[in-house]
């Protein structure tokens, strides 16, 4: 009798301490084949199981309405709304249609119009409760009362989508990380419409490709940054209509950027009015039962991924933004706390037991794979992105070969070690090797997305960049006159920092809007704690745009870095000099060469750098004048090699705080 062989995950291969998990890897990737089986039933596809949004919620028929629910603990559920003056009326009485927990109300096309405002009134076993539809599309909220309702949205005149979405063509995702509601300088909620006029001709001329949208999925509370999410079907309707969303994303492709949301599906608020929490009289309808499904450092809810009708509902979430809204991808928020029993809280994530005991959550990992599947599947070119901490092997494996399936991870780690380096060492301890390994380190199977900050690091209590290098000069010192020590070392490393970080990004690059050109200050929305002031919710532009302050040399340079590293695709970076008593460090991507001078003091004449026999050309430094610079190196300088002791070497002249960007022209 012939024994079943054993098939082991591809990825191991690439990392020899992964073989003592094999087996478990290999588990895990059954798993995965085991829990679609289990929800598709061997019958449906993956992408006709997720089309839970066509099914339930409100349904315009050519003939009438149709409105499901899932609802298996309630005892009766009717819609209520201003058609019905807020009381139960017979003809609007679901009624219980299966053993599933569906209930389902018809109604003539007469019945519902347009713009008017519904909620379900729920009963159960011993209590009953107002709700909004899970699968609302179309979330409002009176501005005085402050309560939400879900509005019938069905406009006359769908809208009609005029750009195809852009092809990627092997570039690198070079991403804005923006939030529609802070994007605008007055002190208000900006508008999709304020974003699509006013900021994405700014991302467009500052050379990114991609934005990544915060904040989209409805949420009750406003500085919870869209963390906390009550409605995952409905497009926050504090910025605008849906229409005008789609208005932004079309206007987006126009220009040749691709859209990506934040979708968190790590959690939901924990709001029962709002949300999902409690939403049929029990705790563990869409959630992990008892102190599981409860998040202790978020106050949220914790989904339970081992339901299938957990994974109808979240599956059917990805597949409803790339088929209503056109997404070109997402960024999973909240990996980590998903694919951990503990959330990652408290774990050092030490050894490579913490990703393979009995911590893991392997119907979260096998949830991880099977969105991955079907967002590929709905569209090829989609971009995936995980905000994990963890470094969880596999992450961005293939799945095929056992992994999840993203196509990058947010490297994490990176703004932590600049960070760290920058408030808690001196600038003549900077070692070059740990640079090195900081924007290089990563996984064999994965492609990360590199950065220096995003918006986790200028939320008020902590500090941006900027802030951690030049502190209180920012007040009095940026205009062009003023002389300040402080302002020349926080530009000239603000560059230097961004540039070695974007130019070894073989993945992906990620930045937050405004801190490209040392947006000042922190991120705090309206609280009580602030006086409900919007005066740190948003971004000031004109900043960058007054020629008299020195914001723009940081943008100007952030718009050459770009162009620059466009050049390498997908290069693999070379280092070639990493000496830390020197504070030098020079590598190569593809026919660029880079060369960084961290030294605060100590400028280098015919600094030797091994090559090949080639001619270079100064293709920029960032220390020219119209990046803030002092003007040390003569533009378009070229360099012809030497040999020594039978090699090639380039002579340099490498000022202090100093990147110098070079192109090979030709062999010498």
């Amino acid at each position: 009798m012939k024994t079943r062989e054993k098939k082991y995950p591809r990825f191991i291969d690439r990392d020899p301490y992964l073989k003592p998990y094999a087996d478990v890897i290999r588990q895990r990737s059954e798993h995965v084949r085991y829990l679609e089986e289990k929800i598709t039933g061997g019958e449906l596809s993956l992408n006709e199981f997720a089309s839970g949004h066509h099914y339930y919620g409100l349904q315009r028929l050519p003939d009438g309405w149709v409105f499901r629910e899932w609802a298996p603990n309630a005892t009766a559920i009717a819609m209520v709304g201003d058609f019905s003056d807020w009381q139960t009326r017979p003809e609007y009485v679901l009624k219980r249609i299966n053993d599933n927990g569906d209930w389902q109300l018809e109604l003539p096309l007469n019945a519902l119009k347009h713009g008017q405002l519904y909620k379900l009134n729920i009963s159960w076993p011993g209590g009953c409760g107002e709700r909004l539809p899970s699968y609302a599309n179309r979330v409002v909220q009176d501005p005085q009362t402050k309560i939400f309702s879900a509005q019938v949205w069905y406009p006359p005149l769908a809208y009609r989508w005029h750009w195809e979405r852009p092809e990627p063509s092997g570039r690198i995702p070079l991403i804005y990380e923006c939030h529609v509601g802070m994007a605008q300088e007055d002190g208000k909620v900006g508008t999709y419409n304020e974003f699509r006029e006013n900021i994405l001709p700014r991302i467009m001329d500052a050379g990114y490709n991609t934005i990544q949208l915060m904040a989209i999925q409805e949420h009750p509370y406003y500085g919870s940054f869209g963390y906390h999410v009550s409605n995952f079907f409905a497009a926050s309707s504090r910025f605008g209509t849906p229409e005008e969303l789609k208005k932004l994303i079309d206007a987006a492709h126009q220009l040749g950027i691709a859209v990506i949301l934040d979708l968190v599906h790590s959690h939901a608020v924990s709001n029962e009015i709002e949300g999902l929490s409690r939403f049929d009289g029990t705790l563990y309808q869409y959630f992990h039962d008892g102190e599981r499904g409860n998040h202790s450092a978020w106050g949220s809810r914790c989904f339970d991924y081992g339901k299938p009708q957990v994974l109808h509902f979240l599956l059917s979430n990805c597949k409803y933004w790339l088929e209503e809204y056109k997404v070109d991808g997402f960024r999973f928020d909240g990996v980590t706390s998903m694919m951990y029993h503990h959330r990652g809280l408290g774990t050092a994530f030490g050894s490579y037991d913490s990703y393979f005991g009995g911590d893991v959550d392997n119907d979260a990992v096998a949830y991880l794979a099977l969105a991955n599947k079907l967002i590929h599947e709905e569209n090829a070119q989609a971009i995936t992105v995980a905000e994990d901490v963890s470094g969880m092997p596999g992450l961005c494996a293939p799945i095929q070969d056992g992994g999840c399936g993203f196509d990058y991870r947010l490297a994490m780690g990176m703004p932590d070690a600049w960070f760290k380096m920058v408030r808690e060492q001196k600038d003549e301890d900077w070692s070059m090797h740990h640079i090195w390994h900081t924007v290089t380190d990563h996984r064999a199977e994965e492609q990360v997305v590199s950065y220096v900050e995003s918006h986790d690091q200028a939320i008020v209590g902590d500090k941006t960049l900027i802030f951690e290098l030049v502190d209180a000069a920012m007040y009095h010192s940026m205009t062009k006159e003023a002389e300040s020590l402080a302002i020349d070392r926080g530009l000239a490393l603000h560059k230097m920092i961004r540039l070695v970080t974007a130019a070894t990004a073989t993945g992906a690059y990620l930045n937050f809007m405004g801190n490209e050109f040392g947006h000042p200050e922190w991120i705090d929305f309206p609280r009580e704690e602030n006086g409900w002031s919007y005066h740190y919710a948003r971004r000031q532009w004109s900043l960058r745009d007054n020629p008299s302050l020195r914001y723009h040399f940081l943008a100007d340079f952030d718009i050459a870095m770009l162009n620059v590293i466009e050049d390498c695709k997908k290069a693999e970076p070379q280092l070639l000099l990493a000496n830390d008593g020197d504070k030098v460090l020079a590598f190569r991507r593809g026919q660029l060469l880079f060369v960084f001078n961290f030294h605060p003091q100590t400028s280098f004449t015919d600094y030797g750098i091994f090559t090949d026999d080639a001619k270079y050309r100064l293709l920029m430094s960032s220390d020219e004048p119209e990046y803030g610079g002092f003007g040390r190196l003569e533009p378009d300088m070229v360099y012809l090699p030497e040999t020594f002791e039978d090699r090639y070497m380039l002579k340099l002249y490498l000022p202090n705080r100093t990147a110098l960007v070079l192109r090979r022209e030709r062999d010498a």
